[in-house]
C-alpha cells in the first residue's frame, strides 16, 4: 500500500506582555536546544482557539485573553523527514508566572523582545521572520 505523507497541523501561541514575547527552550523533541513559541498539535474537531489555550496551558500553567489569528508557516524538517503546517494565534496572558509543566519537552520559558530573539530559532519561527512578521511594541 503506497499511503502518503500528509502534513500536521500545528498552532503556536505568541504570547505578548509588555513588549515581549515568551519562548520555551526545546529539548528531547525535533528542534530541541531550540527556543519557540508554546504551543502544539491541534486535535481532531479542536478549534484553533482551543488548542491554543490547551497547548499554552498545559505547559506553563498561564491562561490567555484577547486571542488573534496571525499568520501561518509552511515548515518542512528535512532531517526529521516531518512537515508542519503551523498557525499563530496572537494572545495576552492573564496574570501570572510561566512554569515549566513538561520538564521532558521544555528546558525553561523567559520573556524577550521581538527585535532581540534568542537563538537558534525553532524553524516555524525561522520561517515567521523570512515573513518580516513582527509584533508592535517588541
Amino acid at each position: 500500500m503506497n499511503e502518503k505523507k500528509r502534513p500536521y497541523i500545528g498552532v503556536a501561541v505568541i504570547v505578548v506582555r509588555d513588549g515581549r514575547v515568551l519562548l520555551g527552550k526545546r529539548k528531547n523533541a525535533h528542534g530541541a536546544g531550540t527556543w519557540q513559541f508554546p504551543g502544539g498539535h491541534l486535535e481532531y474537531g479542536e478549534s484553533i482557539d482551543a488548542c491554543a489555550r490547551r497547548e499554552l496551558f498545559e505547559e506553563t500553567g498561564l491562561s490567555i485573553v484577547n486571542l488573534r489569528l496571525g499568520p501561518f508557516t509552511n515548515d518542512v524538517f528535512e532531517q526529521e523527514k516531518k512537515h508542519y503546517v503551523t498557525l499563530f494565534v496572537i494572545a495576552d496572558p492573564t496574570p501570572g508566572d510561566a512554569r515549566v509543566n513538561e520538564p521532558d519537552k521544555c528546558e525553561r520559558w523567559d520573556w524577550f523582545r521581538w527585535s532581540e530573539m534568542p537563538a537558534p530559532l525553532f524553524l516555524p519561527i525561522v520561517n515567521l521572520l523570512r515573513q518580516n512578521f513582527t509584533i508592535t511594541g517588541g
